[in-house]
């Protein structure tokens, strides 16, 4: 039987980070997909300084940067008044290599990653592979994948899902996924129409406020992304449809049927955070370990965080021999910590801001946003905030 000290189930953009870093630190590391190849998935596309920070010591931040946009400026913008308040991360340059958001789409970031672990001697990537089930016990983790032709078994020291929000290996160990779903969707419009010739000084980055119908501009390299919220009770087919693009559309530009779009997406929205990232050998990370709203773009880069304290406790018990008794559940306390104070807290009160409901509180909420902006340290703190350089503080300050 085939044997790694690390196999990894899912080669998005955590897991194929989570095995390239393994295969840099000298772990022999097996990555696992089930698909051909990495999804071309455009939910995530923004990266936060820290990741900036992590994609740099991993030596590919520069060949991240020529796929995307830096975006170190972004916008909240009231619909009706047209009034922007522009927070600038480059603000953070005392402390930040990297005051901006990346704007890349994640399936870039996978693919650059799994095409980099297929030429490190330390590391295996295997597409079409899609792991089944496994066994564990004291001295590592039988694995049973499906392949092409037939079923295939591996042993590891360790195993990762980082399989996504419907992980088999969350399953398998029978973790309670905590938390709710919102009872609307999300619908994301891309569309390669020149929205900055229709918008003064629109930023890549836009949070447009309304408390009729909220809205988020986000550009990436190509394209831009319009995300909109969309009511649970209207079909899949109804959200999807021209009617709905041109309604949408419509509304923002004036003439929605002119305008064509390249993707079209729909997806519910969660909060939810596994019981536990750990059960013995057995480690969750990503969205298989929890899932919020986008706004904020927290999710993948919160994974991203996830692995990169997890791949260093891992080497260091498998290198230098340290308590795996002691650090894995230091990396379940860690991680859940950041994930129940500080990203669950954040999106939902993202959100919230958002749509504010009544008038009273939307004047309310933009209030204090200008407080906010006119205010120096309350800026720094908000962007720091919202950076998320303080999560990676309550990371360390969690024993």
């Amino acid at each position: 039987m085939e044997r790694f000290q690390v196999v990894v189930a899912g080669a998005g953009p955590v897991g194929s980070v989570a095995a390239y870093r393994l295969a840099q630190l000298g772990i022999d590391v097996l990555l696992l997909e089930s698909g051909a190849r990495c999804p071309e998935d455009l939910r995530a596309s923004t990266m936060h300084p820290p990741t900036l920070d992590m994609m740099q010591e991993l030596g590919v931040l520069d060949e991240l940067e020529a796929q995307g946009l830096r975006a170190p400026i972004y916008h909240y913008r009231n619909r009706v008044t047209g009034e922007v308040m522009a927070f600038d991360m480059g603000e953070l340059g005392d402390i930040s290599a990297h005051p901006y958001r990346l704007q890349c789409e994640q399936f870039k970031l996978a693919r650059l990653m799994t095409a980099k672990l297929a030429e490190h001697p330390r590391g295996e990537v295997r597409f079409s592979h899609r792991l089944a089930h496994f066994v564990q016990d004291d001295q590592g983790v039988t694995v049973s994948i499906e392949a092409p032709f037939g079923i295939e078994q591996v042993r590891c020291d360790y195993l990762i899902g980082a399989d996504g929000a419907n992980s088999i290996v969350r399953k398998w160990l029978d973790i309670e996924f905590e938390g709710f779903t919102y009872p609307e969707k999300f619908l994301t419009l891309s569309t390669d129409w020149p929205l900055e010739d229709h918008f003064n000084g629109l930023a890549h980055v836009n949070y447009v406020a309304d408390p009729k119908e909220w809205c988020v501009l986000l550009r990436v390299p190509s394209l831009w992304r319009i995300l909109v919220p969309a009511s649970g009770e209207e079909s899949d087919e109804s959200l999807l449809s021209d009617a709905k693009k041109n309604a949408v559309l419509g509304g923002l530009l004036g003439d929605g049927e002119t305008v064509q779009t390249v993707h079209r997406t729909l997806y519910k929205v969660h909060q939810r955070v596994a019981k536990t990232y750990h059960v013995g050998r057995v480690l969750l990370a990503g969205d298989a370990a929890h899932l919020n709203n986008p706004l904020g773009g927290f999710g993948m880069n919160s994974g991203i965080h996830d692995v990169w304290s997890l791949t260093q406790k891992l080497a260091d018990i498998l290198i230098d021999k340290a308590d795996p008794e002691k650090l894995l559940p230091l990396y379940d306390r860690q991680r859940r910590a950041v994930m129940h104070k500080f990203i669950q807290t954040q999106t939902i009160a993202n959100k919230a801001a958002m749509e504010a409901g009544t008038a009273e509180a939307y004047a309310e909420r933009e209030a204090k946003m200008r407080q906010i902006l006119a205010d120096p340290d309350q800026r720094r703190e908000y962007l720091l905030l919202q950076s998320m350089y303080k999560s990676l503080e309550l990371e360390a300050a969690t024993a």
